[in-house]
């Protein structure tokens, strides 16, 4: 290895963490027992390769390095705090190999250890909400405030969630494995919900600078990849065709200075044509299977909306029928909701408008950001401008993401400014 410079490794560092941490973290958590033990072991590794990279190079295989000095950091603390079991004495067993260490096959399935840990937190023997949040947080590192607004909740609670479903996977030394065969399709549903809810924090990022979190987008549609080998059916490959169709887009859904680009002004020329034709595949070939579930049926519309050649030639009565049949299967307010965008598509704003007004005066999503957002579209394209002003304004109120922030702010002021 070649020794560089300490401002390149931090880069570099950097960069690994963003990549291969919760990976990294999974195999930890096989390899420790215990999920606490797993990330303060990492964290200390990842500070270690601050310190001696910088003096001794990077090495050929980081994330091996990474993980087997967390092990042996992981293993010290087991011994300090005097909770030796056997599967910690086996572990202890392990002798120091030549430093920097070589790749072991316990670095093979990387892949396969984080799909382990993705079904070990999706057990049925653990409460529901505790499931997915803390899949959510321990399988794919969103933080509690980025659940909490996944699931329209409060900080505290998730993260009480998390603490509690931790300890009963301890004390009930639930086993980290994948389950047989016969368990998988009840777990199935869940892990299916979580790899979606990832990839939407990716796709609109909760907060912060970025619109997209193309990290967290990459790696739900890693993981929906490795679920469509373990259960190949018509709804795990419209899950993956979902989200190739809906990441095609990335290009164009936001300016080079960061600013957020409306679908219907979207350059089409850079949509990835690559991933439309392999979601389009995955979603015909879950439909000719016989797929008629919610990621099959959202995946068919997105395959219309990539199909088109332009916002005029949207085959919106197609979209409608489909969200007919979803609303059917998911009666939920925000399925309605994406009816009611479909609806104004076919009909006109207004339509959409009555659509959103009452779903609003149910007050399940009072604080739900996209359903004010539409109201204040519909509203603008009907010329009530206070309305939408009001909307506009709440909208804003409500967005903790700094590319939202500026695009509600110039429509606030192109209103205010008669535009």
């Amino acid at each position: 290895m070649d020794s560089e410079s300490e401002e390149t490794v931090r880069a570099r560092v950097d960069g690994i963490y963003r990549a291969e941490s919760r990976r990294a973290f999974a195999t930890l958590v096989r390899l420790l027992g215990d999920f606490d033990l797993a990330e303060e072991a990492l964290h200390e590794a990842f500070m270690a390769a601050l310190e001696q990279w910088p003096r001794e190079g990077i090495p050929n295989n980081p994330r091996a390095w990474l993980i087997t000095a967390a092990r042996f950091r992981g293993i010290d603390a087991m011994r300090r705090r005097r909770r030796l079991d056997s599967a910690t004495a086996e572990l202890g067993n392990v002798t120091m190999a030549a430093w920097p260490p070589r790749p072991t096959p316990d670095f093979e399935g990387l892949a396969d250890d984080q799909l382990r840990l993705l079904f070990t937190c999706c057990r049925p023997d653990l409460p529901a909400d505790a499931q997915s949040a803390l899949t959510l947080r321990e399988v794919c590192g969103l933080t509690t405030e980025e659940i909490a607004r996944a699931y329209l909740t409060r900080a505290p609670t998730i993260a009480q969630r998390i603490v509690r479903a931790k300890q009963r996977i301890r004390e009930e030394q639930i086993p980290y494995e994948v389950p047989g065969a016969a368990e998988l399709p009840a777990r199935r549903a869940l892990v299916m919900r979580v790899i979606y809810l990832v990839f939407n924090e990716g796709y609109s990022s909760s907060s912060g600078a970025e619109r997209i979190r193309v990290d967290l987008c990459e790696e739900a549609i890693r993981l929906a990849r490795l679920l469509t080998e373990l259960l190949p059916d018509p709804e795990t490959h419209g899950l993956l065709s979902l989200l190739l169709l809906q990441h095609a887009r990335r290009a164009a859904r936001t300016s080079a200075s960061g600013d957020i680009v409306l679908f219907a002004k979207q350059d089409r020329s850079l949509w990835d044509r690559e991933r439309i034709a392999e979601g389009t595949a995955f979603v015909e070939r879950a439909l000719k299977d016989g797929g008629s579930g919610p990621y099959v049926l959202q995946a068919a519309i997105a395959a219309i909306y990539a199909e088109s050649v332009d916002n005029g030639s949207i085959d919106w009565a197609q979209i409608v029928a489909l969200h007919d049949v979803l609303s059917r299967l998911d009666p939920s307010p925000v399925a309605r909701l994406a009816r009611a965008v479909a609806v104004a598509g076919r009909d006109g704003p207004e339509a959409g408008l009555v659509l959103v007004e009452a779903i609003l005066s149910g007050g399940e999503l009072a604080d739900y950001l996209p359903a004010h957002a539409a109201r204040a579209h519909f509203c603008q394209r009907l010329g009530r401008k206070d309305d939408a002003l009001v909307s506009y304004r709440r909208a804003f109120g409500l967005s903790q993401q700094e590319p939202e922030q500026r695009l509600f702010q110039r429509c606030i002021a192109e209103l205010e400014n008669g535009q």
